[in-house]
């Protein structure tokens, strides 16, 4: 029975529950057992609350033995990136410079996903403070890929893309500042999806601001798309967030993508990416065509949005830095500092000149979607690469956005992204493409995620 339905969706997971097949202490107690034998090779969690989990699970039993589920995810196991506030979780942020104490309040996504019922099993890793593409820091050590534990499992949300392709919960909640939902749902296999900004609350914000989102990591889009139901909404803490749109993502989810206008780029007018990877996303482009989309092929003069993004950045390294005392500082990686230092010099002129040209490369990126529905293009520009180095060893690069400089234009513009996984390199490792829409078309993206993985269905690790 505990493999049988750790295979199981949530939404068949949820039919199981209802018939009395299962009970939510038992796939509980089968993904605890899981995480006992995999976690130790993997090294996806901070931290682990078994007896709040245990007590959650018992509470959601009872409530199905009425026939009185508190909402859509009812005894579903859930993981939280460990950035994100949970109460009576600390939250450690990968740094040994942060308090560990319980937190005292749900941050907003985890405060709706507990009104429908979650079972929390805990935290999962982060690099520190999230300031990287990959997942290791001083405080949780280093992070392993599911498919080959030498290499990393990309980050920051790293932990949580190990998560849900081993299965270990079912629906797992990431951030993503630059790229960190996607960067790991390409390296790991699964689908990762960054709403448009504001669609899911925060609080409190990162010091990136709105630069960062909060979404879904998931074994399967349906998977997110309920998981995107479940948390989007305004918080009254919030003051950048959206109105309420009232979206059930499942709805429509399942119509394809007949017609629909579809821009595909493989570099956006800058970004050098791995010709095998360069290839399969091609393949992948012209599955969606054959699905009945209209594919065009684009190569827009964009230039590199890093030189915009990288001073944010510092900034927001620097807000970070600030309070900290040089005892604390020691303790903190120093590349993180030597990032952050440029902040600390960037006058409030300089600054606006950087919104401003965020502002016009978001109205360029805006404009687009007057002529096309989705643009697609790779989500990483390599596959994953040694665990515990920022880049690939061996390479000419320096710092992680060279190897993924097409997921950071999209935290400047604020649009849903989704990596779909869409094939393997000839070393077996996962390749996922990217497909994005304008603002607040999330429900198209997931649509269009879902029209390819009915027709590609997605591949998970061998658990052996």
């Amino acid at each position: 029975m505990a493999e049988d339905i750790l295979s199981c969706s949530a939404i068949e997971i949820i039919a199981r529950y209802r018939s009395r097949q299962v009970s939510p202490v038992e796939l509980l107690s089968a993904t605890l057992d899981r995480i006992d034998r995999l976690d130790p090779l993997h090294n996806a969690f901070a931290m682990i609350d078994r007896e709040q989990a245990l007590s959650d699970a018992r509470a959601s039993e009872e409530r199905w033995r009425r026939g009185e589920p508190r909402g859509l995810i009812d005894g579903l196991p859930v993981t939280v990136k460990d950035l994100v506030t949970v109460k009576g979780m600390p939250t450690r942020r990968g740094s040994r410079v942060t308090d560990p104490s319980p937190g005292e309040e749900d941050g907003p996504p985890v405060a709706r996903m507990r009104r429908h019922g979650a079972v929390f099993l805990g935290k999962t890793t982060t690099s520190e403070f999230g300031w990287k593409g990959v997942t290791d820091s001083p405080l949780t050590g280093i992070t392993r890929n599911p498919w080959n534990r030498d290499l990393t499992p990309g980050g920051s949300s790293g932990g949580a893309g190990v998560a849900a392709a081993l299965r270990l919960g079912v629906l797992h909640l990431g951030t993503d500042g630059g790229g960190s939902i996607r960067i790991p749902a390409s390296f790991c296999g699964i689908f990762g999806f960054k709403p448009s900004f504001g669609v899911v609350a925060v609080h409190p914000h990162s010091p990136a601001l709105t630069l960062w989102h909060q979404g879904p990591m998931t074994r399967t889009v349906s998977e997110a798309a309920l998981m995107l139901t479940v948390m989007a909404g305004p918080d009254r803490r919030d003051w950048y967030a959206a109105p309420e749109m009232n979206i059930d993502y499942r709805q429509g989810l399942e119509d394809g993508i007949r017609g629909c206008r579809i821009a595909y780029s493989r570099t956006l007018g800058y970004a050098q990416v791995d010709p095998e990877i360069a290839a399969l996303v091609d393949k992948a482009a012209h599955a969606l065509a054959a699905l009945g989309a209209e594919v065009e092929e684009i190569e827009p003069t964009l230039t590199d949005p890093i030189t915009i993004m990288q001073p944010l950045w510092s900034v927001a390294l620097a807000l970070g830095v600030a309070p900290m005392t040089t005892a604390q500082r020691a303790l903190v990686e120093p590349p993180l500092l030597d990032l952050a230092e440029p902040g600390f010099h960037l006058t409030a002129l300089d600054y606006r000149r950087l919104e401003q040209a965020r502002e016009d490369f978001g109205r360029r990126m805006a404009m687009l979607h007057d002529e096309y529905d989705l643009l697609v293009t790779p989500q990483v520009a390599t596959a994953a690469f040694a665990a515990g180095h920022e880049v690939p060893p061996g390479s000419s690069m320096k710092r992680w956005w060279e190897w993924s400089p097409l997921t950071y234009p999209f935290n400047l513009t604020q649009q849903p992204a989704a990596a779909v996984p869409c094939g393997f390199t000839a070393g077996g490792l996962p390749v996922a493409m990217q497909i994005v829409g304008a603002k607040f078309a999330d429900a198209l993206v997931l649509r269009a995620a879902r029209a390819f993985e009915a027709a590609h269905p997605f591949t998970y690790p061998s658990l052996e």
